[in-house]
Protein backbone atom coordinates (compact mmCIF):
# COMPACT_ATOMS: atom_id res chain seq x y z
CA UNK A 1 0.00 0.00 0.00
CA UNK A 2 1.55 3.35 -1.16
CA UNK A 3 2.87 5.81 1.53
CA UNK A 4 5.34 8.08 0.16
CA UNK A 5 2.63 10.38 -1.61
CA UNK A 6 3.48 14.19 -0.21
CA UNK A 7 0.07 16.15 0.17
CA UNK A 8 -0.48 19.00 -2.49
CA UNK A 9 -1.98 22.02 -0.65
CA UNK A 10 -4.47 23.39 -2.83
CA UNK A 11 -5.16 27.05 -3.45
CA UNK A 12 -6.63 28.78 -0.48
CA UNK A 13 -10.43 30.22 -1.96
CA UNK A 14 -11.39 33.86 -1.87
CA UNK A 15 -13.78 35.22 0.81
CA UNK A 16 -12.45 33.24 3.59
CA UNK A 17 -12.85 35.79 7.25
CA UNK A 18 -9.13 37.77 7.98
CA UNK A 19 -10.30 39.22 11.14
CA UNK A 20 -11.50 37.39 14.61
CA UNK A 21 -14.76 40.07 14.19
CA UNK A 22 -15.20 38.77 10.52
CA UNK A 23 -14.85 35.29 11.68
CA UNK A 24 -16.90 35.69 14.70
CA UNK A 25 -19.67 37.22 12.75
CA UNK A 26 -19.37 34.44 9.95
CA UNK A 27 -21.27 32.42 12.47
CA UNK A 28 -17.90 30.19 13.53
CA UNK A 29 -17.42 28.25 16.38
CA UNK A 30 -14.69 26.20 17.85
CA UNK A 31 -14.98 22.63 17.41
CA UNK A 32 -12.58 20.03 19.58
CA UNK A 33 -11.05 18.15 16.76
CA UNK A 34 -12.74 15.00 17.80
CA UNK A 35 -16.09 16.23 17.40
CA UNK A 36 -14.78 17.82 14.19
CA UNK A 37 -13.75 13.94 12.82
CA UNK A 38 -16.83 12.13 14.38
CA UNK A 39 -19.80 14.97 12.82
CA UNK A 40 -17.97 14.57 9.50
CA UNK A 41 -17.35 11.03 9.92
CA UNK A 42 -21.51 10.86 10.69
CA UNK A 43 -22.34 12.71 7.52
CA UNK A 44 -20.12 10.70 4.84
CA UNK A 45 -22.23 7.78 6.90
CA UNK A 46 -25.36 9.35 6.36
CA UNK A 47 -25.17 10.48 2.73
CA UNK A 48 -23.64 7.26 1.46
CA UNK A 49 -19.86 8.78 0.91
CA UNK A 50 -17.19 6.23 1.00
CA UNK A 51 -14.93 7.95 4.49
CA UNK A 52 -11.81 5.28 3.44
CA UNK A 53 -10.87 6.02 -0.28
CA UNK A 54 -8.43 3.03 -1.06
CA UNK A 55 -8.87 1.10 1.83
CA UNK A 56 -9.03 -2.15 0.47
CA UNK A 57 -10.57 -5.30 2.30
CA UNK A 58 -11.13 -4.04 5.64
CA UNK A 59 -15.15 -3.07 5.37
CA UNK A 60 -16.53 -5.82 7.26
CA UNK A 61 -13.89 -5.88 9.73
CA UNK A 62 -10.99 -2.91 10.63
CA UNK A 63 -13.40 -0.25 9.84
CA UNK A 64 -16.15 -0.67 11.97
CA UNK A 65 -14.25 -0.56 14.98
CA UNK A 66 -12.14 2.17 13.73
CA UNK A 67 -16.00 4.36 12.88
CA UNK A 68 -16.75 3.68 15.99
CA UNK A 69 -13.69 4.96 17.85
CA UNK A 70 -13.88 8.33 15.98
CA UNK A 71 -17.48 8.33 16.86
CA UNK A 72 -16.24 7.59 21.06
CA UNK A 73 -13.58 10.04 20.20
CA UNK A 74 -11.05 7.66 21.29
CA UNK A 75 -7.49 7.52 20.71
CA UNK A 76 -6.57 4.71 18.90
CA UNK A 77 -3.75 2.07 17.84
CA UNK A 78 -3.84 -0.13 14.88
CA UNK A 79 -2.22 -3.67 15.59
CA UNK A 80 -1.03 -5.95 12.72
CA UNK A 81 1.98 -7.48 11.17
CA UNK A 82 4.06 -4.99 8.62
CA UNK A 83 2.43 -4.25 5.07
CA UNK A 84 -1.05 -4.56 6.15
CA UNK A 85 -2.07 -1.30 5.31
CA UNK A 86 -1.86 0.59 9.47
CA UNK A 87 0.37 3.63 7.95
CA UNK A 88 -2.12 4.14 5.19
CA UNK A 89 -5.59 3.74 7.31
CA UNK A 90 -4.30 6.58 9.38
CA UNK A 91 -3.27 8.77 6.95
CA UNK A 92 -6.90 8.29 5.71
CA UNK A 93 -8.03 10.07 9.00
CA UNK A 94 -7.40 13.55 7.21
CA UNK A 95 -9.61 13.08 5.46
CA UNK A 96 -12.60 13.46 7.42
CA UNK A 97 -11.12 17.06 9.09
CA UNK A 98 -12.74 20.02 7.66
CA UNK A 99 -11.23 21.31 4.42
CA UNK A 100 -10.10 24.82 5.65
CA UNK A 101 -9.40 25.50 9.39
CA UNK A 102 -8.85 29.11 10.76
CA UNK A 103 -6.02 29.61 12.96
CA UNK A 104 -4.44 32.88 14.73
CA UNK A 105 -1.50 34.32 12.55
CA UNK A 106 2.01 33.50 13.46
CA UNK A 107 0.53 31.05 16.65
CA UNK A 108 3.09 28.06 16.94
CA UNK A 109 0.81 25.56 17.57
CA UNK A 110 -2.26 26.72 15.15
CA UNK A 111 -4.59 27.60 17.62
CA UNK A 112 -8.26 28.49 16.57
CA UNK A 113 -8.83 32.35 16.59
CA UNK A 114 -12.09 31.90 18.95
CA UNK A 115 -9.70 29.89 21.49
CA UNK A 116 -6.69 30.91 22.28
CA UNK A 117 -4.53 28.58 24.08
CA UNK A 118 -0.84 29.96 24.83
CA UNK A 119 0.43 33.07 26.61
CA UNK A 120 1.33 35.10 23.31
CA UNK A 121 -1.52 34.41 21.91
CA UNK A 122 -4.21 35.40 24.71
CA UNK A 123 -2.44 38.08 25.25
CA UNK A 124 -2.56 39.15 21.35
CA UNK A 125 -6.21 38.25 21.15
CA UNK A 126 -6.98 40.92 24.28
CA UNK A 127 -4.53 43.63 22.84
CA UNK A 128 -6.50 43.30 19.16
CA UNK A 129 -9.49 42.23 19.80
CA UNK A 130 -11.90 41.96 16.73
CA UNK A 131 -8.77 43.08 14.69
CA UNK A 132 -6.75 40.09 15.30
CA UNK A 133 -5.54 38.34 12.29
CA UNK A 134 -6.75 35.39 10.86
CA UNK A 135 -5.19 32.88 8.62
CA UNK A 136 -5.99 29.41 6.84
CA UNK A 137 -4.75 26.08 7.11
CA UNK A 138 -6.12 23.13 4.86
CA UNK A 139 -6.61 20.06 6.53
CA UNK A 140 -3.76 18.27 5.17
CA UNK A 141 -1.41 20.26 7.20
CA UNK A 142 -3.45 19.11 10.29
CA UNK A 143 -2.01 15.58 10.25
CA UNK A 144 1.92 15.11 11.81
CA UNK A 145 3.67 11.63 11.69
CA UNK A 146 6.34 10.38 13.22
CA UNK A 147 8.33 7.49 12.97
CA UNK A 148 9.44 5.75 16.71
CA UNK A 149 12.98 5.33 16.80
CA UNK A 150 14.83 4.52 19.61
CA UNK A 151 17.19 7.44 19.44
CA UNK A 152 13.87 9.94 19.42
CA UNK A 153 13.60 12.65 22.21
CA UNK A 154 11.02 13.90 24.67
CA UNK A 155 12.35 16.82 23.41
CA UNK A 156 11.28 15.51 19.94
CA UNK A 157 7.64 15.05 20.81
CA UNK A 158 7.25 17.20 23.42
CA UNK A 159 9.62 20.36 23.44
CA UNK A 160 12.33 21.96 25.03
CA UNK A 161 13.70 25.03 26.41
CA UNK A 162 14.50 26.90 23.15
CA UNK A 163 18.04 29.09 24.04
CA UNK A 164 17.62 31.97 21.81
CA UNK A 165 14.01 33.10 23.61
CA UNK A 166 15.99 32.70 27.48
CA UNK A 167 18.90 35.19 25.72
CA UNK A 168 16.34 37.44 24.77
CA UNK A 169 16.04 37.97 28.41
CA UNK A 170 12.96 35.76 29.15
CA UNK A 171 13.52 34.09 32.41
CA UNK A 172 13.53 29.84 32.62
CA UNK A 173 10.10 30.00 34.06
CA UNK A 174 8.37 31.85 31.40
CA UNK A 175 6.15 29.63 29.07
CA UNK A 176 7.24 31.39 26.33
CA UNK A 177 10.30 29.99 26.12
CA UNK A 178 9.54 26.74 25.28
CA UNK A 179 10.16 25.27 22.14
CA UNK A 180 6.92 23.29 21.27
CA UNK A 181 7.35 19.81 19.98
CA UNK A 182 5.35 17.94 17.60
CA UNK A 183 2.42 16.62 19.84
CA UNK A 184 1.96 20.45 20.73
CA UNK A 185 2.21 21.57 17.48
CA UNK A 186 -0.23 19.18 16.27
CA UNK A 187 -2.95 20.98 18.37
CA UNK A 188 -6.11 20.88 16.61
CA UNK A 189 -5.15 17.95 14.54
CA UNK A 190 -4.15 14.53 14.19
CA UNK A 191 -0.63 13.03 15.75
CA UNK A 192 0.21 9.64 14.00
CA UNK A 193 3.41 7.46 15.67
CA UNK A 194 4.52 4.84 13.90
CA UNK A 195 5.63 1.46 15.24
CA UNK A 196 5.14 2.65 18.95
CA UNK A 197 6.93 0.61 20.67
CA UNK A 198 10.25 1.40 18.77
CA UNK A 199 9.97 4.53 21.71
CA UNK A 200 12.20 4.07 24.52
CA UNK A 201 10.18 3.35 27.62
CA UNK A 202 11.01 6.77 29.35
CA UNK A 203 9.94 8.66 26.35
CA UNK A 204 6.60 7.04 26.38
CA UNK A 205 5.98 8.08 29.79
CA UNK A 206 6.01 11.42 28.53
CA UNK A 207 3.11 11.16 26.70
CA UNK A 208 1.13 10.03 29.56
CA UNK A 209 0.19 13.06 30.73
CA UNK A 210 -0.82 14.52 26.73
CA UNK A 211 -3.17 11.62 26.72
CA UNK A 212 -4.97 11.66 29.95
CA UNK A 213 -4.36 15.61 31.17
CA UNK A 214 -3.82 17.39 28.21
CA UNK A 215 -0.75 19.44 29.31
CA UNK A 216 2.92 19.26 28.50
CA UNK A 217 5.74 19.20 31.20
CA UNK A 218 9.02 20.38 29.86
CA UNK A 219 12.17 20.59 32.34
CA UNK A 220 10.55 20.30 35.47
CA UNK A 221 8.01 22.49 35.66
CA UNK A 222 4.23 22.20 33.78
CA UNK A 223 2.69 24.17 31.27
CA UNK A 224 -0.93 24.29 31.34
CA UNK A 225 -1.77 23.73 27.63
CA UNK A 226 -5.99 22.01 27.19
CA UNK A 227 -4.37 20.55 23.82
CA UNK A 228 -7.07 19.22 21.02
CA UNK A 229 -5.10 16.35 19.41
CA UNK A 230 -5.89 12.97 18.17
CA UNK A 231 -3.08 10.84 19.35
CA UNK A 232 -3.15 7.91 17.16
CA UNK A 233 -0.15 4.93 16.90
CA UNK A 234 0.57 1.94 14.63
CA UNK A 235 2.26 -0.86 16.00
CA UNK A 236 3.93 -4.70 15.57
CA UNK A 237 2.12 -7.52 17.44
CA UNK A 238 4.64 -8.34 20.54
CA UNK A 239 5.00 -12.13 19.10
CA UNK A 240 6.74 -10.05 16.40
CA UNK A 241 8.81 -7.43 17.10
CA UNK A 242 11.06 -7.78 19.90
CA UNK A 243 12.18 -4.07 19.82
CA UNK A 244 10.20 -2.88 22.38
CA UNK A 245 6.75 -2.87 23.73
CA UNK A 246 4.15 -0.43 24.48
CA UNK A 247 3.74 0.44 28.41
CA UNK A 248 0.85 -0.90 30.48
CA UNK A 249 0.11 2.94 31.31
CA UNK A 250 0.25 4.03 28.02
CA UNK A 251 -1.69 1.11 26.44
CA UNK A 252 -4.25 2.09 29.08
CA UNK A 253 -5.01 5.38 27.69
CA UNK A 254 -5.75 4.23 24.21
CA UNK A 255 -9.56 4.13 23.92
CA UNK A 256 -9.61 1.12 21.60
CA UNK A 257 -6.99 -1.27 20.46
CA UNK A 258 -7.88 -2.57 16.51
CA UNK A 259 -5.96 -5.32 14.73
CA UNK A 260 -5.63 -5.12 11.08
CA UNK A 261 -4.82 -8.50 8.48
CA UNK A 262 -3.87 -8.74 5.50
CA UNK A 263 -6.82 -8.97 2.21
CA UNK A 264 -9.02 -12.14 3.60
CA UNK A 265 -10.34 -12.20 -0.50
CA UNK A 266 -8.68 -12.94 -3.36
CA UNK A 267 -10.50 -10.35 -4.89
CA UNK A 268 -9.20 -8.26 -2.33
CA UNK A 269 -5.55 -9.32 -2.60
CA UNK A 270 -5.87 -8.32 -6.45
CA UNK A 271 -7.35 -5.17 -6.27
CA UNK A 272 -4.54 -4.07 -3.79
CA UNK A 273 -1.91 -4.96 -6.15
CA UNK A 274 -4.49 -2.83 -9.04
CA UNK A 275 -4.32 -0.14 -7.04
CA UNK A 276 -0.48 0.59 -5.57
CA UNK A 277 1.75 -1.20 -8.30
CA UNK A 278 2.98 1.05 -10.59
CA UNK A 279 3.26 -0.74 -13.81
CA UNK A 280 5.51 0.12 -16.36
CA UNK A 281 4.48 -2.55 -18.81
CA UNK A 282 0.86 -4.52 -19.05
CA UNK A 283 -0.19 -7.29 -16.71
CA UNK A 284 -2.94 -9.20 -17.59
CA UNK A 285 -5.03 -10.64 -14.97
CA UNK A 286 -4.51 -13.56 -14.83
CA UNK A 287 -0.72 -13.04 -13.87
CA UNK A 288 -2.20 -10.85 -11.22
CA UNK A 289 -4.23 -13.54 -9.64
CA UNK A 290 -1.13 -16.24 -9.63
CA UNK A 291 0.84 -13.58 -7.69
CA UNK A 292 -2.04 -13.17 -5.83
CA UNK A 293 -2.68 -16.87 -4.79
CA UNK A 294 1.12 -17.01 -4.43
CA UNK A 295 1.34 -14.19 -1.12
CA UNK A 296 -1.39 -16.18 -0.07
CA UNK A 297 0.05 -19.16 -0.37
CA UNK A 298 3.05 -17.64 1.37
CA UNK A 299 1.16 -16.65 4.32
CA UNK A 300 -0.34 -19.93 4.72
CA UNK A 301 3.17 -21.71 4.88
CA UNK A 302 4.86 -23.35 7.68
CA UNK A 303 8.29 -22.70 6.17
CA UNK A 304 7.67 -18.54 6.77
CA UNK A 305 7.93 -17.03 9.74
CA UNK A 306 4.35 -15.60 10.10
CA UNK A 307 5.14 -13.63 12.63
CA UNK A 308 6.97 -11.24 10.57
CA UNK A 309 3.95 -11.61 8.20
CA UNK A 310 4.16 -11.66 4.19
CA UNK A 311 3.84 -7.75 3.49
CA UNK A 312 1.37 -6.55 0.53
CA UNK A 313 4.18 -4.44 -0.39
CA UNK A 314 5.66 -8.16 -1.81
CA UNK A 315 2.58 -8.65 -4.06
CA UNK A 316 3.09 -5.13 -5.43
CA UNK A 317 7.04 -5.58 -5.63
CA UNK A 318 6.54 -8.68 -7.21
CA UNK A 319 3.61 -7.47 -9.94
CA UNK A 320 6.00 -4.38 -10.36
CA UNK A 321 9.24 -6.95 -11.18
CA UNK A 322 7.10 -9.19 -13.55
CA UNK A 323 6.49 -5.74 -15.58
CA UNK A 324 9.75 -4.99 -15.36
CA UNK A 325 11.25 -8.18 -16.92
CA UNK A 326 8.31 -7.60 -20.18
CA UNK A 327 9.90 -4.41 -20.43
CA UNK A 328 13.33 -5.57 -20.65
CA UNK A 329 12.12 -8.25 -23.15
CA UNK A 330 10.73 -5.90 -25.15
CA UNK A 331 13.80 -3.35 -25.35
CA UNK A 332 16.35 -6.74 -25.76
CA UNK A 333 14.20 -8.40 -28.62
CA UNK A 334 12.28 -4.64 -30.50
CA UNK A 335 9.06 -5.73 -29.67
CA UNK A 336 6.61 -2.71 -29.79
CA UNK A 337 4.59 -2.87 -27.35
CA UNK A 338 5.54 -4.82 -23.89
CA UNK A 339 3.27 -7.29 -22.10
CA UNK A 340 4.28 -9.75 -19.07
CA UNK A 341 3.72 -13.34 -19.48
CA UNK A 342 3.58 -16.24 -17.43
CA UNK A 343 7.71 -16.71 -18.16
CA UNK A 344 8.36 -13.60 -16.62
CA UNK A 345 6.84 -14.46 -13.14
CA UNK A 346 10.11 -16.88 -12.74
CA UNK A 347 11.69 -13.35 -12.22
CA UNK A 348 10.25 -12.39 -9.00
CA UNK A 349 12.01 -15.13 -6.81
CA UNK A 350 15.35 -14.40 -6.96
CA UNK A 351 14.71 -10.84 -6.32
CA UNK A 352 12.14 -10.86 -3.91
CA UNK A 353 13.35 -13.90 -1.88
CA UNK A 354 15.05 -11.36 0.81
CA UNK A 355 11.59 -9.34 1.63
CA UNK A 356 10.46 -12.76 3.68
CA UNK A 357 11.76 -14.45 6.68
CA UNK A 358 12.02 -18.48 6.66
CA UNK A 359 11.06 -20.03 9.74
CA UNK A 360 14.17 -22.13 11.16
CA UNK A 361 15.62 -25.27 9.45
CA UNK A 362 14.35 -24.12 6.33
CA UNK A 363 18.36 -23.29 5.14
CA UNK A 364 19.31 -24.49 1.61
CA UNK A 365 15.62 -24.68 1.29
CA UNK A 366 14.32 -21.53 0.45
CA UNK A 367 14.35 -21.51 -3.69
CA UNK A 368 12.78 -25.13 -3.76
CA UNK A 369 9.88 -23.73 -1.85
CA UNK A 370 9.46 -20.65 -3.83
CA UNK A 371 9.04 -22.54 -7.01
CA UNK A 372 6.49 -24.59 -5.32
CA UNK A 373 4.35 -22.43 -4.12
CA UNK A 374 4.85 -20.35 -7.44
CA UNK A 375 3.54 -23.53 -9.93
CA UNK A 376 0.94 -24.27 -7.15
CA UNK A 377 -0.27 -20.37 -7.46
CA UNK A 378 0.06 -20.99 -11.20
CA UNK A 379 -1.79 -24.61 -11.64
CA UNK A 380 -5.12 -23.05 -9.30
CA UNK A 381 -5.11 -20.28 -11.49
CA UNK A 382 -4.79 -21.67 -14.73
CA UNK A 383 -7.68 -24.27 -13.68
CA UNK A 384 -9.82 -21.65 -12.44
CA UNK A 385 -9.59 -19.49 -15.90
CA UNK A 386 -10.15 -22.28 -18.33
CA UNK A 387 -12.03 -24.40 -16.28
CA UNK A 388 -13.98 -26.08 -19.06
CA UNK A 389 -11.74 -25.96 -22.06
CA UNK A 390 -11.24 -29.03 -23.69
CA UNK A 391 -6.53 -28.66 -24.24
CA UNK A 392 -6.41 -32.47 -25.63
CA UNK A 393 -5.87 -30.75 -28.95
CA UNK A 394 -3.57 -27.83 -28.01
CA UNK A 395 -1.73 -31.49 -26.63
CA UNK A 396 -1.33 -33.40 -29.35
CA UNK A 397 -0.51 -30.35 -31.28
CA UNK A 398 2.55 -29.39 -29.18
CA UNK A 399 3.78 -33.04 -28.90
CA UNK A 400 3.98 -33.06 -32.38
CA UNK A 401 5.50 -29.89 -33.10
CA UNK A 402 7.11 -28.36 -29.51
CA UNK A 403 6.49 -24.55 -28.86
CA UNK A 404 9.50 -22.07 -27.57
CA UNK A 405 8.86 -19.62 -25.47
CA UNK A 406 11.89 -17.92 -23.11
CA UNK A 407 12.52 -14.47 -21.33
CA UNK A 408 13.86 -13.51 -24.36
CA UNK A 409 11.36 -15.04 -27.03
CA UNK A 410 9.16 -12.43 -28.44
CA UNK A 411 5.35 -12.82 -28.47
CA UNK A 412 5.02 -12.10 -31.98
CA UNK A 413 7.04 -15.44 -32.18
CA UNK A 414 4.84 -17.29 -29.60
CA UNK A 415 1.89 -16.42 -31.57
CA UNK A 416 3.83 -17.45 -34.85
CA UNK A 417 4.39 -20.91 -33.35
CA UNK A 418 0.69 -21.70 -31.73
CA UNK A 419 -1.28 -24.30 -33.44
CA UNK A 420 -4.15 -22.92 -35.32
CA UNK A 421 -6.50 -24.46 -33.23
CA UNK A 422 -10.33 -23.60 -32.17
CA UNK A 423 -9.39 -24.29 -28.28
CA UNK A 424 -6.63 -21.83 -28.83
CA UNK A 425 -8.72 -19.14 -29.99
CA UNK A 426 -11.32 -19.84 -26.83
CA UNK A 427 -8.32 -19.74 -24.47
CA UNK A 428 -7.52 -16.53 -25.59
CA UNK A 429 -11.14 -15.06 -26.03
CA UNK A 430 -11.27 -16.38 -22.00
CA UNK A 431 -8.28 -14.66 -21.14
CA UNK A 432 -9.08 -11.74 -22.46
CA UNK A 433 -6.40 -11.94 -25.56
CA UNK A 434 -8.73 -12.09 -28.16
CA UNK A 435 -9.69 -9.04 -30.54
CA UNK A 436 -6.13 -7.08 -30.12
CA UNK A 437 -3.40 -6.72 -32.75
CA UNK A 438 -1.06 -6.64 -29.57
CA UNK A 439 0.70 -10.32 -29.97
CA UNK A 440 1.81 -10.16 -26.15
CA UNK A 441 -1.94 -10.93 -24.71
CA UNK A 442 -2.49 -13.84 -26.86
CA UNK A 443 1.27 -15.09 -26.33
CA UNK A 444 0.23 -14.68 -22.43
CA UNK A 445 -3.01 -16.90 -23.06
CA UNK A 446 -1.38 -19.57 -25.02
CA UNK A 447 2.18 -19.63 -22.19
CA UNK A 448 -0.67 -19.55 -19.45
CA UNK A 449 -2.18 -22.80 -21.15
CA UNK A 450 0.84 -24.51 -21.48
CA UNK A 451 2.44 -23.99 -18.22
CA UNK A 452 -0.85 -25.95 -17.20
CA UNK A 453 -0.87 -28.75 -19.16
CA UNK A 454 2.79 -28.88 -17.79
CA UNK A 455 1.85 -28.69 -14.37
CA UNK A 456 -0.69 -31.48 -14.90
CA UNK A 457 1.93 -34.02 -16.80
CA UNK A 458 0.06 -33.92 -19.95
CA UNK A 459 3.05 -32.21 -21.71
CA UNK A 460 6.95 -31.91 -21.13
CA UNK A 461 8.87 -28.67 -20.32
CA UNK A 462 12.61 -28.66 -21.54
CA UNK A 463 15.71 -26.15 -21.59
CA UNK A 464 16.42 -25.38 -25.04
CA UNK A 465 20.24 -26.00 -24.66
CA UNK A 466 21.06 -23.21 -27.95
CA UNK A 467 19.32 -20.24 -25.84
CA UNK A 468 22.85 -18.91 -23.93
CA UNK A 469 21.62 -15.36 -23.49
CA UNK A 470 18.22 -15.99 -21.04
CA UNK A 471 15.85 -18.55 -20.13
CA UNK A 472 14.38 -20.35 -22.73
CA UNK A 473 12.16 -23.50 -22.97
CA UNK A 474 10.51 -25.91 -25.24
CA UNK A 475 7.05 -27.48 -24.28
CA UNK A 476 6.50 -30.56 -26.30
Amino acid sequence: MSESAVPVVPEQPAGLPTTVGELRASGAVARSVKTELRDNLLDALRSGRDPWPGIVGFDATVLPQLERAIIAGHDLVLLGERGQGKTRLLRTLVGLLDEWSPVIVGSEIGEHPLDPVTVGSRRAAAEQGDALPVGWRHRSERYTEKLATPDTAVADLIGDIDPVKVAEGRSLGDPETIHFGLVPRAHRGIMAINELPDLAERIQVSLLNVMEERDIQVRGYSVRLPLDVLLVASANPEDYTNRGRIITPLKDRFGAEIRTHYPLELADEVAVIEQEAQLPAAVPAHLLEIIARFVRHLRESSAIDQGSGVSARFAVAAAETVAAAALRRAALTGEEGATARPVDLESVLPVLRGKLEFATGQEGRESELLEHLLRRATAETARHRLRGLDLSPLVDAVTSHPLRTGDRVPAAAVVDAAPNLEVVGQLAERLGAAGTEDPGPFAAAVELALELLFLTRKITKEPDADDATGTAVSYG
